[in-house]
Order: structure tokens, then C-alpha cells, then sequence
């Protein structure tokens, strides 16, 4: 009995190393059960994200970001929800599988891309601010002004059309000048 310990109480030993070093790696859940329960998360969370303002998920793709969020998500449960390291690994896997389908499927076919990935949304057409977009967005005026500064563009009447582009970021096309200047997208 160790100084302090109650009377009585054992304390149980503490194992340092497994005591089976396959069984650490061994698949437990049904493999079906894992790529179902993958699936449905990133096509869940694919659609979850769709449905939320494009500026929520900062400058990262929505696909990046589901799989960031899986993959974490997924590394959490191989270290205490499952069992077996091999369950987390797997439906790792399995998700980097369905994000690099997700995104041939979005290269090859154009009504994939538009199914997954939102198109850009226009905030300012022919120098007018589209204030319905831009309430969808949650953009203020304010905000917009300071993403025309950050981009150096000194006043709303020298741009001609301004976009939140699927990864959140404010582009600007600017008016042509008189002086002969071409029009050019404004970005970082």
C-alpha cells in the first residue's frame, strides 16, 4: 500500500505496452459499417456547409474543409473511439477516397462541379451593390469597403463587378478608365 492510500484499496497494475500488438491493429467494425458512416458524414457535412455562407469557412475550398474535418474527426476516434487503430486508419482511407473522387468527379463533369461547389455570387453588377446577396453573405457595406482598400481600389464607382467566389474571397473587376487603362481583376 503506497502513503496516503486507503486501507485496504489495491491499486491496478498499469500496463505500459499492449498486451497484444496485432490486436491493436485489427479491423473490429464491419468494413461496410465504416465506408456507410464515412460516406454519410462527408457528403452530410458537403451539404451542411452548401447550405451556409461562402465566407464561413474562410479561404479554404468546402471540400477541403469537410476533409479536414472528417480526417480529424475520424484521427480522434482511432485514438479513444475505437478500439483498434486499424478502424480509424481505414475509414481515413475511406475518406480520402471519396474527397479524391469528389474531386475528379468535379473536373470531369461540370453538373458534378455545380452540385458540390457553389459558383461564384455577385455582390456588385454594373457598379450597383446587390444588396440581397450581399445580406445573404452577411456583408456589410462597411466590410466591402475594406476589402476595396485591402485590394486598392479606392471607391465602389471604380468597380464594375465584385463577386464572393466559392471559397469565400471578394474579387473585383474595376471599370475601364478614360485614360486607356484595361480592366483587370483586383486580387491578392
Amino acid at each position: 500500500s503506497r502513503p496516503g492510500a486507503m486501507p485496504g484499496a489495491s491499486i491496478p497494475a498499469m500496463d505500459l505496452l499492449p498486451a497484444s500488438w496485432p490486436a491493436l491493429w485489427a479491423i473490429e467494425t464491419p468494413l461496410a459499417e465504416l465506408v456507410v458512416r464515412a460516406a454519410v458524414l462527408y457528403f452530410g457535412i458537403l451539404l451542411l456547409l452548401r447550405l451556409m455562407p461562402r465566407r464561413t469557412g474562410g479561404e479554404l475550398g468546402t471540400m477541403d474543409l469537410v476533409m479536414i474535418l472528417l480526417v480529424t474527426e475520424a484521427a480522434t476516434h482511432s485514438l479513444g473511439g475505437y478500439r483498434s487503430l486499424g478502424d480509424g486508419l481505414f475509414v481515413i482511407a475511406v475518406l480520402m477516397l471519396i474527397d479524391y473522387t469528389v474531386n475528379a468527379l468535379s473536373y470531369r463533369l461540370p453538373w458534378f462541379e455545380r452540385l458540390v461547389a457553389s459558383p461564384p455570387l455577385p455582390i456588385m453588377l454594373d457598379g450597383r451593390l446587390q444588396r440581397r446577396s450581399m445580406r445573404r453573405e452577411f456583408i456589410t457595406e462597411d466590410e466591402l469597403r475594406a476589402e476595396l482598400r485591402a485590394h486598392d481600389i479606392e471607391d465602389l464607382a471604380d468597380v464594375e463587378r465584385a463577386y464572393v467566389e466559392p471559397e469565400g474571397e471578394i474579387t473585383f473587376l474595376t471599370r475601364k478608365r478614360s485614360d486607356g487603362d484595361a480592366q483587370g481583376a483586383a486580387g491578392p
